[in-house]
């Protein structure tokens, strides 16, 4: 594939930068520990903002993927706002990053829609008997924009689980269903539609959109294209996505939001881990410090395979190990590996692409240690920015 933006960056594994964990920070760190690399997020959200100075569209950072408020002050320099799943992302949103905080959840109560008033730019509903009953509430915010999720019920996701366009979905109102409705207080359509796809899926679900919602967008102000959008992977045609937001800016009249989440920090995070305990046979198992269902929950949840940095190609001639984490549940295994040299107990591993997804997802299953967090400077200073202790884990289970 032609890759359409000359910023785009080469895979985080083939960087030319010397601080990439190198021995000296591995040294450093107690295991296990997430890494965020402020240099090569830096590089992701150079690409997000190319689109939107290309484009005028506003990207947003979508919390429910990432929401460590200690990278929020680089993030807001490129981009335009956040995106909320709950009043606390909302709040976090609102506090800690301070520009636009756009909301949507399947559901509100009364209660939360009221407190969402205080921290939100743009709450999404769900449906029209949800508006309908809290719009009442709305009119207290002067600085308030609602829009309304539609559901093009055409998907691309192969895993069904994250698939919000499935059939029966909860996810936003029918073609059928808007057009029997008033949008009088509606400045917005909200659609999502993609999980980790390329411009090309995006273009196949649009035309769903355009053609069964048409009408209402020469009527709003606005569209949030959603997320899942693979923005800042290295085959990514974003010279395609300038050309198409572009078109519907102009067609409609009408701005454009997205609302990416791990394409704002693909690739610039890790996992650092430490083996501790080997068995004496090839291949064999070897069991660390960080583990698949507590720490890395979408290694058995999609499933994937995550890659670590010096693992090599299965051979005959090399150590093959599966690597699982301390807890209880046999299905607890990150993967199976290759060496070229035996592992020892003590050996760091470090895995890649380990922003999204995890710190906002772990748990403390069987009680066991939540990795700390730690910002890696551009100028290769190491920070600490969160070490958990007795209290956090005791707090979260009452």
């Amino acid at each position: 594939m032609t890759v359409g933006n000359p910023l785009l960056h080469k895979s985080m594994v083939s960087c030319k930068r010397k601080n990439i964990l190198s021995p000296d920070i591995l040294n450093k760190i107690s295991t296990p520990a997430y890494v965020i690399d402020e240099y090569l997020l830096e590089k992701n959200l150079k690409i997000l903002s190319y689109i939107q100075n290309s484009t005028n569209c506003k990207i947003l950072l979508a919390l429910k993927a990432f929401s460590t408020s200690a990278c929020f002050p680089l993030i807001k320099k490129y981009l335009s706002g956040v995106t909320a799943s709950s009043l606390n992302e909302a709040k976090l949103g609102s506090e800690e990053f301070g520009k636009n905080v756009h909301v949507y959840a399947p559901a509100y109560t009364p209660q939360i829609f009221k407190k969402l008033l205080k921290y939100s730019s743009h709450i999404v509903m769900n449906s029209f008997t949800q508006w309908k009953r809290l719009k009442h509430l709305a009119v207290f915010s002067e600085n308030l924009e609602i829009g309304i999720r539609v559901n093009p019920h055409y998907s691309e996701v192969a895993n069904a689980k994250y698939n919000p366009c499935s059939t029966n979905s909860r996810f936003g109102v029918s073609s059928d269903t808007l057009k029997n409705e008033s949008l009088d207080g509606i400045s917005g359509l909200h659609f999502h539609a993609l999980c980790q796809q390329p411009f090309d899926v995006l273009e196949r679900v649009w035309t769903q959109i355009e053609s069964k919602f048409e009408k209402a967008l020469y009527q709003l102000r606005w569209v949030n294209l959603g997320g899942g959008h693979y923005l800042t992977h290295p085959e990514y045609d974003v010279k395609k996505l300038i050309t198409f937001i572009n078109k519907i800016q102009n067609k409609f009249d009408i701005s454009v939001y997205m609302e990416p989440g791990e394409a704002v920090v693909y690739n610039s995070g890790f996992l650092v881990t430490s083996i501790l305990d080997l068995g004496d046979i090839n291949p064999s198992y070897a069991i660390v410090d960080a583990s698949a269902s507590a720490h890395m929950p979408d290694i058995l949840e999609m499933p994937y395979r995550p890659t670590l940095l010096n693992e090599s190609p299965m051979s005959s001639s090399t150590f093959k190990y599966s690597i699982g984490g301390p807890t209880c549940l046999s299905g607890d295994i990150i993967g199976d590996y290759s060496f070229e040299k035996k592992l020892k107990i003590g050996d760091k591993l470090v895995l890649t692409d380990m922003a999204q997804y995890t710190i906002v997802k772990n748990t403390t299953f069987n009680g066991i240690e939540l990795p700390s967090i730690h910002l890696l400077k551009t100028d290769g200073e190491l920070k600490l920015i969160k070490k958990f202790n007795y209290a956090d884990f005791k707090s979260r289970v009452g």
